[in-house]
């Protein structure tokens, strides 16, 4: 059964197959340079959903010798490679266009073909984007209220998020292309349907290096939202074992995989076996609360130690 991401991508490669065919149709007719540089867009934004499925499936493949935490970064390199393609590929393609009909003006032909095309592929594009949205507002935590940017970038799933930006784009240079159109047709305005292409183009740069940006840090390794940190803590704290919680390192491996490392102080009093129990009874609590994390690594160390590196470290601090 497919997950939410995947209905999410199903949804806009089957709307942009459709959308780039017809298109690809209208602006062979009409002659429109902005029809055309839709419909590069929407061959480009099939494509990314392919990639996307592309990575979602090698991230399910298990640890090997050679990647011992698994494959699930490669959604996360799949997402970034599809925001360098928006951008060499899409935003290119409809440069030079705009360019070569702004050089070259011509009119456009049978304009309302153009006209039914643009406004179902409106209707497409706007149900794809509205998939897209409910799918990534249902990710966010529910008790905090929702704000598009930084849920954008707090969200650990590139693929949502991913196909929500194209969307995004897609509606607008939808509404650049139409105004082209209506200014060539209308008034009769030749140059106006390649200034609609280099609009279009500026749409697609600047999807592709917010895109870009926001799936850099994931690929470089970022943490766990601070929801989980402070619960982690918080279940850390509590146990009666624990004196002292020196330090917490999380990384997202995957959307959904958690690498978690803790320091952790125990009393000297304790017995390497109470030791072993207390550490074992901390992953199943961690684990159970958050199933998220899927690997944690336990630092244990005696007060004793805990209370000498720290005098160590004031020391240092004191010399410096």
């Amino acid at each position: 059964m497919a997950t939410g991401s995947h209905k999410v991508i199903y949804a806009a490669l089957g709307a942009n197959l459709i959308i780039a065919i017809s298109k690809f149709g209208g602006a062979l007719y009409t002659g429109s340079s902005a029809m055309f540089s839709e419909a590069v867009h929407s061959v480009v934004d099939t494509g990314n959903q392919g990639l996307l499925l592309l990575g979602m499936k090698r991230s399910q493949r298990p640890p090997d010798r050679h990647h011992p935490f698994g494959y699930g970064a490669e959604v996360f390199f799949w997402a970034f490679v599809v925001a360098i393609l928006i951008f060499a590929v899409g935003a290119g393609i409809s440069f030079y266009e705009g360019v070569i009909k702004l050089i070259e003006p011509h009119p456009i032909t049978n304009a309302y073909v153009n006209y039914i095309i643009l406004a179902v592929a409106m209707g497409f594009e706007a149900t794809a984007w509205f998939i897209a949205y409910r799918e990534f507002r249902g990710a966010q935590d529910k008790h905090r209220p929702f704000r598009f940017v930084r849920a954008v970038r707090q969200s650990k799933d590139p693929t949502v998020f991913t196909v929500l930006f194209e969307d995004t784009a897609a509606l607008l240079g939808l509404v650049a292309a139409l105004t082209g159109v209506f200014l060539s047709d209308v008034y009769g305005i030749a140059w106006a349907d390649g200034v609609a292409s280099l609009v279009i183009a500026a749409i697609l740069a600047g999807a592709a290096i917010l895109l870009a940006y926001e799936t850099k840090g994931l690929l470089i390794g970022e943490a766990a939202s601070r929801t989980v940190t402070t619960s982690i803590c918080e279940i850390v704290e509590s146990s009666p074992n624990v004196l002292h919680l020196n330090e917490i390192r999380t990384m997202h491996l995957a959307p959904q995989e958690i690498l978690l490392a803790l320091s952790i102080d125990f009393s000297d009093e304790m017995s390497s076996a109470e030791v072993e129990e207390a550490v074992s009874q901390l992953e199943m609590k961690i684990k159970k609360a958050h199933p998220m994390v899927t690997r944690i690594f336990i630092e244990v160390q005696s007060e004793r130690r805990h209370e000498q590196f720290a005098a160590e470290e004031r020391k240092a601090r004191a010399e410096s």
